[in-house]
């Protein structure tokens, strides 16, 4: 899979359109044929824990959800990337390079990232009942009482 995505179908052995039920099969069976204490006491422990992350991600819906949409961004972002190279490197080869001027033509852009500190404003309630009136009692008749 491209970029840095683990790639949880696999590590599963199941499709990308396989169902609830069918990646915790897949899970229970690799668990038993991976785990040290049940069938193989030379297992890999870093096989074994991406079984366990891959299960953990695509048992959970809105978990396995997110995990495709990010997957497949990221091979458009990959594959635009590649269509772009490709454009680059075809474009120079038609262009040539100029006199004095080598074929390299990227260079970095410095970023500055502003953070602020300051919380956003925001309006608190009244207290009405502070101030000396607020000793102020009035019974049901609308006499005042203190």
């Amino acid at each position: 899979m491209p970029g840095n995505f683990p790639d949880h179908y696999a590590a599963l052995h199941v499709p990308r359109t396989a169902t609830q039920r069918e990646i915790a099969r897949a899970y229970r069976s690799l668990l038993r044929t991976h785990h040290p204490d049940l069938a193989n006491p030379t297992a890999a422990p870093a096989e074994l824990q991406l079984i366990m992350q891959a299960f953990a991600v695509l048992r959970d819906p809105k978990q396995r959800r997110a995990y495709d949409r990010a997957v497949l961004r990221n091979e458009r972002d990959v594959l635009r990337n590649e269509r772009d190279i490709v454009r680059n490197e075809q474009g120079a080869a038609a262009a040539g390079p100029r006199d004095g001027q080598s074929k390299d033509h990227s260079r970095e852009v410095p970023v500055r990232h502003i953070r602020h500190e300051d919380p956003p404003l925001r309006a608190t309630p009244v207290r009405w009942e502070s101030g000396p009136w607020a000793t102020i009692r009035f019974d049901p008749g609308g006499k005042r009482r203190r």
